[in-house]
């Protein structure tokens, strides 16, 4: 599911990158622009450094990446960007919180509501959701040579919680997240996942059917250019 059993998807979805790769683009460029709105050098600017890390993995041209950042910072004529975020629930009442970047909220939000409805779930009211979750940064090591050791250390380096899951994953504070993230740069340690989430506080189990519902609501939001991120509590 999105958050945090998800390493498989996310290499199920690097897989079908290129047949949404347009989408994939237009969704980077935005993410950069509106990080770049705080300063166009990558690193001075810890948020555009981490939008600029993504759009390179996904293989997004260079000049791509400048332009995107050029129209954040108001070298060039741009569109006027703005996060949103969208609470609702997916099919059987799972609550799922819904972000991402838009240059017109009156469209997106009557598009986001429609693919709720159409998929069994529904849109929520504020905080309706929100509060089920927290702001955490998330990293992924696939491949950690000892483990043990290395736990100890991200933790003595910032990091909130280490969980073995298909190798290590990392919590982190929200304030802590970059301090971590330098920790492995400099230890050389490359990672697979490495975002600022929200992550839910509870989890819950479900059963295969209901999980394949949730995971189906969430793919359809995810489909839409707007939307960068669905998150839900379901394990």
């Amino acid at each position: 599911m999105s958050g945090h059993s998800k390493w498989d998807k996310i290499h199920r979805q690097k897989g079908v990158a290129d047949a949404k790769r347009g989408s994939l683009f237009t969704k980077h460029s935005k993410n950069i622009t509106i990080a770049a709105k705080n300063g166009g050098d990558p690193t001075m600017n810890f948020s555009l450094r981490l939008a600029v890390e993504k759009a390179k993995l996904d293989n997004m041209p260079k000049d791509n990446i400048e332009k995107a950042i050029k129209k954040g910072t108001g070298e060039i004529e741009g569109v006027n960007y703005e996060d949103v975020m969208y609470e609702g629930y997916a099919p059987g009442g799972v609550p799922i919180l819904i972000v991402g970047i838009t240059d017109n909220k009156n469209r997106t939000t009557p598009e986001v509501k429609a693919i709720l409805s159409k998929n069994g779930g529904s849109l929520g009211a504020q905080n309706s959701v929100a509060w089920m979750f927290e702001h955490k940064g998330v990293i992924h090591i696939a491949n950690a040579d000892e483990q043990d050791e290395l736990m100890l250390e991200l933790l003595d380096a910032g990091a909130e919680d280490v969980l073995e899951e298909d190798g290590l994953t990392v919590y982190t504070t929200f304030e802590n997240f970059e301090k971590v993230k330098k920790f492995l740069e400099t230890k050389k340690i490359e990672t697979d996942y490495s975002e600022i989430d929200w992550v839910a506080k509870d989890k819950q189990d479900v059963d295969e059917s209901r999980a394949d519902s949730v995971q189906k609501i969430i793919d359809a939001l995810e489909d839409h250019d707007d939307i960068n991120n669905v998150y839900s509590n379901v394990e």
